[in-house]
């Protein structure tokens, strides 16, 4: 029998108390200070202490705990803290919750919710997570749990996986911002071409009036030096005249006074004619300045040099494969494309077309780009070093143009008053094809024989030439056209379209003979001239329907769509005289 006030020996546990061993190892620790162990029935939050089922009814009653949180034995923390040489070195320590409640700052953290995942005080567990409403465990009964365990190991993860989202983040952003300000200066470079494009044409129109100006000065100064000459000359010979009447009339020398006399009259007719055809005041005005007034109202109407505008766009949408419609196209307008100091019949092998009714043909017999105003018929040019095979559109401002015996890409600026050479770039072979798409260059070669993807600093990023199975993909690559998703490239003795994927995979092919230009129409289609068959045809995107839309062409040649005005222009592979015209053909 267990003596009364004496604690009990730990071997008669199981006969002096209901319940197992489990409930004993938490017991009552208000009764344990006395020497009497008695199993835990629950647990005081704010005293942090388990209470035997007495202490447990009675602990509320007096006035300083009576608003304490109480957790029954279903509850209750599971382990409990001990004191003395037996505590345990992984039960919690009093300093172990340290880390404040984000709702109530004097209380620290100590229970977990489940149900919201929450960290949680002894306040929140009374006012917000009670044992009624939530799931709510004691940290330490439930954090041996998270030792090694693959909800640690996850976490890790997760955090290695977010620290390197970030790193490379910051890394692509670093990069981009980089190459954004790489553009801006470029494109602060074009806004100074831009000006002095400006002055330098304004500079032209200045001097082109102050030169008439400075005519109509000279032909005044020459009026006013004739008429000294001519008057002064004239005063001479009369006052001479005179002189010698008076002189043989003083004499009486009658005779030769009568001789004089006739000459005088006669000397007097004479410069009267002479006079009479001398300038008057009539014959000089007074000037002012009259401005341009369309060139003072464009000034006055213009709010800015011109925009900013990103690079970036989206990526339409791959066009669905329709069938590959005929299009209608009108009797063709010829455009004269010599210019007066061209030395050889033209050889327009490559055309761009701007927006602003601009035709920019490359001239490869001459040497040369042209700008060509579609409405005026005017042709501004810049000799290259070689002759050139092909241009691109860049930009609004710009263009790409292939010289393949100088291995060279030309960029060439351009407004509507001229054009002038900008960098170039140096490959690595007879560049021939040029298309230009979101600041990537598709370039095809003749020597070696390839198709290079590049960026606009001349930065190779893809190279097609062989098959998986080592074998050469082109016999004759041509002409190039490109959109988001594809790279299309004429092949002349294949003979064949090809095309690519901008990852360099080839994805499509369809065998048409006498391959020249290509082009690609806003739905994707492609418009593909054949010298051989004298005929342009409509080819559908994925390259599986073909329609002819044009028969009887004339060697077609070069060829470009313009989107905005829905013509074609053709360029003529023949030399004779006829080559001079570029034919235009309007969408009906």
């Amino acid at each position: 029998m267990a003596v009364p006030g004496k604690k009990t020996s730990q071997k008669f546990t199981s006969t002096l108390f209901q319940g197992g061993a489990e409930d004993f190892d938490i017991y009552c620790e208000i009764c344990d200070r006395d020497d009497i162990r008695l199993p835990a029935f629950g647990y005081c939050v704010d005293c942090e202490e388990h209470l035997c089922s007495s202490c447990f009814n009675t602990h509320r009653r007096p006035k300083p705990l009576r608003h304490h949180q109480l957790l029954d034995k279903d509850h209750m923390p599971k382990q409990q803290k001990l004191h003395g040489s037996s505590k345990s070195t992984s039960s919690p320590q009093i300093g172990d919750f340290t880390k404040p409640c984000s709702k109530h700052t004097k209380e620290v953290i100590k229970f977990y919710c489940h149900d919201h995942n929450a960290l949680i005080c002894s306040v929140c567990v009374t006012l917000e997570h009670t044992p009624t409403s939530c799931h709510v465990d004691y940290i330490p009964d439930i954090s041996g749990q998270i030792l090694d365990s693959t909800e640690f190991k996850e976490t890790l993860k997760d955090i290695d996986k977010l620290t390197n989202k970030c790193s490379q983040i910051t890394s692509d952003l670093k990069q981009r911002v980089a190459k954004s300000t790489t553009s801006l200066k470029d494109a602060i470079a074009e806004i100074d071409n831009f000006r002095k494009e400006i002055n330098k044409r304004l500079d032209e129109l200045e001097k082109e009036v102050k030169d008439t100006a400075t005519t109509i000065q000279h032909d005044n100064n020459k009026k006013l030096k004739t008429t000294e000459t001519t008057c002064d000359d004239i005063n001479k010979s009369l006052q001479a005249s005179a002189d010698t009447l008076k002189h043989l009339n003083s004499n009486k020398k009658t005779d030769q006074l009568f001789t004089e006399l006739k000459k005088a009259q006669q000397l007097i007719q004479d410069d009267n004619n002479l006079v009479s055809q001398l300038p008057t005041i009539n014959d000089i005005d007074d000037y002012i300045f009259e401005p341009n007034q369309a060139i003072k109202k464009f000034f006055q109407d213009q709010k800015s040099l011109g925009t900013l505008s990103s690079k970036k766009k989206k990526q339409p949408a791959e066009q669905k494969n329709q069938c590959a419609e005929a299009m209608k196209l009108s009797t063709p307008i010829k455009i004269n494309a010599k210019s007066s100091s061209d030395k050889s019949n033209c050889k327009i092998s490559g055309i761009a077309v701007s927006p602003q009714n601009q035709i920019f043909a490359v001239d490869f017999n001459n040497q040369s780009i042209k700008m060509i105003d579609i409405n005026s018929g005017t042709i501004k040019q810049v000799k290259l070093i070689s002759g050139p095979s092909d241009v691109t559109m860049v930009t609004t401002e710009s263009l790409a143009v292939a010289l393949p015996y100088s291995e060279t890409i030309q960029f060439i600026s351009f407004s509507p008053y001229s054009l002038s050479l900008k960098n170039k770039l140096k490959v690595d072979g007879e560049c021939y094809g040029i298309s230009h798409h979101q600041g990537k260059l598709a370039v095809t070669f003749l020597k070696p024989i390839k198709l290079q993807i590049m960026d606009l600093k001349g930065n190779t990023e893809i190279t097609v030439d062989k098959d998986s199975n080592g074998c050469n993909i082109f016999s004759h690559p041509g002409y190039v056209t490109t959109n988001s998703h594809s790279i299309y490239v004429s092949d002349y003795y294949k003979p064949a379209v090809l095309r690519f994927n901008w990852q360099g995979e080839m994805i499509g092919l369809v065998g048409i003979k006498g391959l020249m230009g290509i082009n690609l129409l806003d739905d994707g289609s492609l418009l593909v001239n054949s010298n051989k068959s004298h005929c342009i045809y409509r080819v559908r995107g994925d390259l599986k329907d073909t329609k002819t839309i044009l028969e009887d062409v004339d060697s077609p040649f070069a060829a470009c769509w313009c989107a905005e005005t829905s013509t074609l222009c053709v360029s003529r592979l023949k030399e004779d005289s006829d080559d001079k015209y570029i034919r235009l053909y309007k969408m009906m």
